[in-house]
């Protein structure tokens, strides 16, 4: 099977290589940020793929492992992928798409409200490449009422 690669799968590529991070979290409301250090390799899977394979500082102390993966759908006209973590259970599954500047990614997402059992809360993850070797990730969680909150930003920078 011939895929077309598409500008949006050439996008993805600017992800791809070594990263280290440094992420300020938000573990629960009115509480302070924690910041936290790891690193991330970014590989090419063929040309319309990503997968990310991190490793960083838990909170609460150990290491947590995580894996990312991004693609381009042309027929739905939407960035796809996932994301798991060696300190959760739940596969968060992506839907998005970049802005008119093609800068900024933002993934949606649902999952666990984590002030309110049972609730399931909308998620973004949006992603901007600032320049070749650095980039930003910003999650944010929908409450009850619609507004948005903020819950980490993690500043990448490229290795070497």
């Amino acid at each position: 099977m011939d895929v077309t690669v598409t500008e949006e799968h050439r996008w993805l590529q600017h992800l791809v290589g070594e990263w280290t991070s440094e992420a300020e979290c938000i573990m629960a409301p009115g509480e302070a940020a924690v910041t936290m250090r790891g690193r991330e390799m970014v590989s090419p899977l063929g040309d319309v793929w990503i997968i990310g394979r991190g490793e960083g500082e838990m909170p609460g102390g150990g290491t947590g492992h995580t894996v990312l993966t991004l693609g381009y759908d042309p027929a739905k006209g939407r960035f796809a992928g996932s994301f798991i973590g060696s300190m959760m259970t739940m596969m968060w599954l992506y839907d998005g798409a970049l802005d008119a500047n093609r800068r900024v990614l933002t993934l949606d997402s649902q999952g666990p409200d984590f002030s309110t059992p049972g609730r399931v809360a909308l998620y973004q993850d949006i992603i901007e490449v600032e320049s070749p070797d650095a980039r930003t990730m910003t999650s944010r969680m929908q409450d009850a009422g619609g507004a948005w909150h903020h819950v980490m930003t993690a500043r990448y920078r490229r290795v070497g």
